[in-house]
């Protein structure tokens, strides 16, 4: 008797704000046996909805979603937790008799999923030790030059200001006494189950329009309504507040920012995310580009084509 022939299951990736979600539920409803994927780090926080554009509950009863509202933004939630949960939902999906289609942009989730990524140990007590290092702005400085000094091309790919990544960096190379960016597999080779992967490409000046639009719909939306609704339960956990969007309306809570300089920030800081998201979905060979103008779903006869080859 002849082994069954494994299911190919899809990835669309991509900067934030280039359309994915949008394609990603066409292709569901055109497809038909297609059960949606959130790879995307702050998705999986309960109430973030509005700053993560989430999918709506009718998107999520029309098509099913998984690893959406996982855990309360109160606590913080892991890389290697989610490599766990996301291949045990490509699992369920495929004893249905469907395909899981993965869709986001956070580039490490992606590659956990996907690739035989094998995560650094944990150490509580130190990380709790670094993370008191880096509480005031003159310690996160002082981590960040350290991480620099020890590991350029580790520091070359995080920001100045996102404690939470520094921090595990210094930790994984006092576990492991090597430098954190030699814990990362090159881009490419087998994948751990049999996936095409696509990329949604857009200009420049296209996608930056495009996040402004997005970041002004979501001020309409409730944003700031939604931080302080949060907010009234207790404070975010270290990685949840870390959020864009999230982190600059609790700035100007905090007297930071006013509401004005939160929302430019929030474009700021989302334009330079979707430069980081396409320099790391680029480096990898496998990445199939599809060119985008205009409404998302403009390239989906080609991507269904090319994904049923």
């Amino acid at each position: 008797m002849l082994a069954p022939t494994p299911v190919t299951h899809l990835a669309l990736v991509g900067p934030t704000a280039s359309g994915k979600s949008s394609l990603a539920l066409t292709v569901a409803r055109t497809l038909g046996n297609i059960e949606i994927i959130s790879v995307d780090s702050m998705q999986v926080y309960r109430g973030m909805d509005i700053g993560t554009a989430k999918a709506t509950l009718s998107e999520q009863s029309e098509v099913p979603h998984h690893l959406l509202d996982v855990v309360d933004p109160q606590d913080d939630y892991s890389a290697a937790r989610f490599q766990t949960e996301a291949r045990a939902a490509v699992a369920e999906i495929e004893s249905r008799g469907n395909r899981a289609l993965l869709v986001g942009g956070t580039g490490l989730y992606v590659r956990a999923v996907i690739d035989d990524y094998r995560f650094a140990g944990e150490d509580l007590a130190l990380r709790a030790e670094i993370e008191e290092r880096v509480a005031t702005p003159e310690g996160l400085r002082a981590a960040y030059e350290e991480l620099q000094a020890r590991d350029l091309a580790a520091a070359s790919r995080i920001e100045p200001d996102n404690a939470r990544r520094i921090v595990r960096a210094l930790e994984v190379m006092a576990i492991t006494g090597r430098k954190f960016s030699e814990s990362w597999l090159p881009p490419g080779g087998a994948t751990v189950f049999p996936v095409a992967i696509a990329g949604v490409w857009r200009t420049r000046a296209d996608l930056a329009e495009r996040i402004a639009r997005r970041v002004s719909a979501m001020r309409e939306g409730g944003l700031v309504d939604e931080v302080d609704a949060l907010l009234s339960r207790g404070s975010l956990s270290r990685s949840a507040a870390a959020a864009i969007g999230y982190r600059e309306m609790i700035d100007a809570r905090a007297g930071r920012f006013t509401i004005d300089e939160a929302f430019a920030e929030m474009v700021r800081r989302t334009r330079a995310f979707a430069r980081r998201q396409r320099m790391w979905f680029r480096r990898d060979p496998r990445v199939v580009w599809w060119g985008a103008s205009g409404a998302p779903e403009s390239i989906l006869p080609g991507l269904l084509a090319g994904w049923s080859k």
